[in-house]
């Protein structure tokens, strides 16, 4: 946050506000505030204080690795990172948390939000795709926004174990990813998903709300329909998809029975199903789905589930202390013909000492998958957004473009880069020089030290 704030005036009453940082950045933004004449003026309002822009804020969390944003009237903005709640900056007054909805919200949202006291939505902000719930508390309007990785990655770049890429190998079935709220689900499913893209022909379809993660056709043909953008409930879409000829169906999160009902189908007609749901492990990823029928059709979904299973991943976020990173963490069920036993006895409370028994057929408990993590050696750090450019605006997953000065333009989402192609072998290593990657933001100091660097080892011709 600044720590000293000027406001420099004009002759049309017109006021822009120089914020000094403490950092040593200086940001100036004009027009900020109307102000009485000279003989009325007194210090801005401290309740009312400089606009903020909401692409700032996602910046500023981005630079410190923040996997979430926090932000609500009168209260200190907090960030999540790596699973801790940390301040990030002063409190923002309410009509500045009214201005950065209203940058985020168009008509229809608002007719949402003013509904039921809460809206979600999905968008781009400097290069950083976030998934958003605008929402009312005592003290006002309040925002959470979860900050998403720039690019769909495959099960390596998303530090997976390989063997999970068997659960998409089936045509048929049902894939359940489960976890805690902010364990990854999301990214472990679009990992497995990316996997059969690169790999196999298939026409996938795709029911989320909101959208988080945009994929690019590579084998594969994926169509993503947000709810309630392109389909009015999960029940409608997961009907209207059986009807377009889907391989694989992706249902965001089983909320309800009736979706929970319609997925057991489509998995029993010949289609690969994935969903998520949350639940601590796989056992009571199974139990909850199990009851939440009523009582007397319980046998029958058990016996359902139990023909139509493929997998249950149960995961957790494990913070590297030495790498300081977070991993998943997984436990894995592969279900054999006891695990299927087990399923259409009700048993849920034995499926951890099944996995445990299966380690020869694929799954994974807790402990053994923490084991694997402890003996690898290399990881991948997840991609960083790239750097916001010139006066970018916010590009909704709804198709549409919001300016920071509230013009509306026609805009399409924006799809995840593609991998980009091998290059070819060069030459030598004289031709080319060094290869130097940068993953960190760098101060001047760090520059002027890599460009030295890189002028030492260009070879003098």
């Amino acid at each position: 946050m600044a720590a000293v704030q000027m406001l420099i005036g004009s002759q049309d009453g017109d006021y822009d506000c120089l914020s000094f940082a403490e950092s040593g950045d200086i940001r100036i933004t004009e027009g900020t505030k109307r102000l009485h004449p000279r003989s009325d003026r007194d210090d801005p309002d401290p309740a009312t204080g400089c606009p903020v822009s909401f692409k700032d804020l996602i910046l500023k969390a981005s630079r410190v690795g923040a996997s979430d944003l926090h932000l609500e009237a009168g209260t200190v903005m907090v960030a999540r990172v790596r699973g801790e709640l940390t301040p990030v900056g002063e409190a923002l007054a309410a009509p500045q948390l009214m201005e950065v909805a209203r940058e985020l919200l168009n008509d229809e949202d608002w007719a949402v939000f003013n509904s039921r006291g809460s809206v979600d939505l999905s968008v781009v902000v400097g290069g950083t795709r976030c998934r958003i719930n605008v929402y009312r508390t005592l003290r006002g309007l309040a925002l959470a926004a979860r900050l998403l990785l720039p690019a769909v990655g495959n099960l390596r770049s998303c530090n997976l174990n390989p063997e999970l890429r068997r659960l998409i190998a089936p045509t048929t079935g049902l894939v359940l990813v489960s976890g805690p709220t902010g364990s990854g689900k999301s990214t472990t499913l679009a990992a497995l998903l990316e996997e059969a893209n690169s790999t196999r022909g298939l026409n996938i379809i795709t029911l989320e709300s909101p959208l988080e993660y945009v994929f690019s056709n590579r084998r594969s043909f994926i169509r993503q329909r947000e709810v309630p953008t392109h389909s009015p409930s999960f029940e409608q879409g997961i009907v209207d998809a059986l009807r377009e000829n889907p391989d694989v169906l992706v249902v965001g999160e089983m909320r309800t029975p009736d979706v929970m009902r319609l997925t057991l189908d489509a998995a029993e007609t010949g289609h690969l199903v994935l969903a998520t749901m949350h639940s601590a492990n796989c056992g009571e990823a199974l139990s909850r789905l199990c009851m939440s029928f009523p009582s007397e059709i319980q046998g029958s979904i058990r016996a359902q589930l139990a023909d139509c299973l493929v997998g249950v991943v149960s995961q957790r976020l494990h913070f590297l202390e030495r790498w300081q990173l977070r991993v998943p963490l997984c436990e894995i069920l592969i279900p054999n013909s006891g695990a299927r036993g087990t399923i259409r006895a009700g048993q849920f409370s034995q499926i951890t000492n099944v996995i445990q028994s299966g380690g020869e057929e694929g799954m994974w408990t807790f402990d053994r998958y923490q084991r694997w993590i402890e003996q690898q050696k290399e990881w991948v750090r997840p991609a960083t957004s790239p750097p916001a450019t010139g006066d970018g605006g916010i590009v909704r997953a709804a198709t549409r473009l919001v300016t920071p000065s509230g013009r509306k333009a026609a805009a399409s989402p924006r799809a995840a880069p593609s991998a980009a192609a091998p290059r070819p072998a060069p030459a030598s290593a004289a031709d080319t020089g060094e290869e130097i990657n940068i993953d960190e933001p760098l101060d001047l100091e760090e520059i002027a030290a890599l460009a030295r660097k890189i002028e030492q080892s260009t070879p003098q011709r």
